[in-house]
C-alpha cells in the first residue's frame, strides 16, 4: 500500500465584528476543540466595535459533536496526518492575516489569541510564519511539545506573550504546567501569567482587563 498526498483549492470560511477602518487593535482569535468560530467570537462581543476589530478563523475540519446529527464544532487537527493537517491551517490562516490587514490603517496594534487547542495552533503559526504580531495570549492551554527552539526564540522575542488559565480549570493539571515550564526553559522566553476565578471558559472580566492594559 502506497500513501500519496495531493494539493487542490480548500474554500474556507472566518467571522469577523467590529470596525477595521477605525479599530487601534486587530484581535485574531482561535478557538478550542468542537467549538464553531461563529459562536467562540461572541466572547469578544463587549469591546468597543470601533476600537477593536476581532477576527475568527475556524479550524478545518467540522464534525458532530454526538452522533450522527446535532450540533457541530471544528477541530484544528488531529494526530492523524497531523503534520499535513499543520501545514494545511497554517497556510489558511497566513490567507486570512492578509486580506484582514490590508484593511486597516497604519499603526494598529495585533494580538492573536489561542483558546484551549487554539493555544497549539497559534502559538505553531507564529513559530512558522512571518506574521507581525504584537500580542500572543496563550488562554486554558499551553504551548505545545513540538515548538523548536532554533526558529521559534526569534519569533517570540519581540511579542508580549499573556497565560491566562482558571484556577479551577478542569483540563490543565500538574503535569500540563510541569511541561509549559520546560517548554519555556527550552525556548528561552518570559511570559506574563494571569490567573482568574473560574474554569475552562473566556472570563469576561479577565478579558476586559486585558484588552484595556489593566493586568
Amino acid at each position: 500500500m502506497n500513501e500519496r498526498s495531493i494539493s487542490f483549492l480548500h474554500k474556507s470560511r472566518y467571522f469577523e465584528t467590529g470596525n477595521p477602518e477605525t479599530a487601534k487593535e486587530l484581535w485574531i482569535v482561535l478557538h478550542g476543540h468542537g467549538q464553531l468560530a461563529q459562536y467562540f467570537i461572541k466572547k469578544f462581543q463587549d469591546l468597543d466595535p470601533d476600537q477593536y476589530y476581532i477576527v475568527a478563523p475556524e479550524g478545518l475540519s467540522r464534525y458532530y459533536l454526538s452522533g450522527y446529527s446535532g450540533r457541530v464544532g471544528a477541530t484544528w487537527m488531529t494526530k492523524e496526518d497531523r503534520l499535513s493537517d499543520i501545514e494545511n491551517y497554517v497556510n489558511y490562516l497566513n490567507v486570512v492575516y492578509h486580506e484582514v490587514v490590508s484593511k486597516l490603517k497604519e499603526n494598529v496594534k495585533i494580538t492573536f489569541l489561542g483558546f484551549s487547542q487554539g493555544t497549539a495552533t497559534v502559538s505553531r503559526w507564529i513559530a512558522q510564519s512571518e506574521v507581525k504580531a504584537d500580542r500572543l495570549i496563550l488562554w486554558s492551554g499551553i504551548f505545545p511539545d513540538d515548538m523548536k527552539p532554533e526558529y521559534t526564540k526569534k519569533r517570540y522575542d519581540e511579542i508580549e506573550i499573556i497565560n491566562v488559565y482558571g484556577e479551577k480549570d478542569e483540563f490543565l493539571t500538574p503535569l500540563h504546567f510541569d511541561d509549559q515550564q520546560k517548554i519555556i526553559k527550552e525556548i528561552g522566553i518570559t511570559l506574563i501569567t494571569i490567573v482568574f476565578d473560574g474554569n475552562h471558559i473566556i472570563h469576561k472580566q479577565t478579558l476586559m482587563k486585558i484588552a484595556t492594559n489593566s493586568y
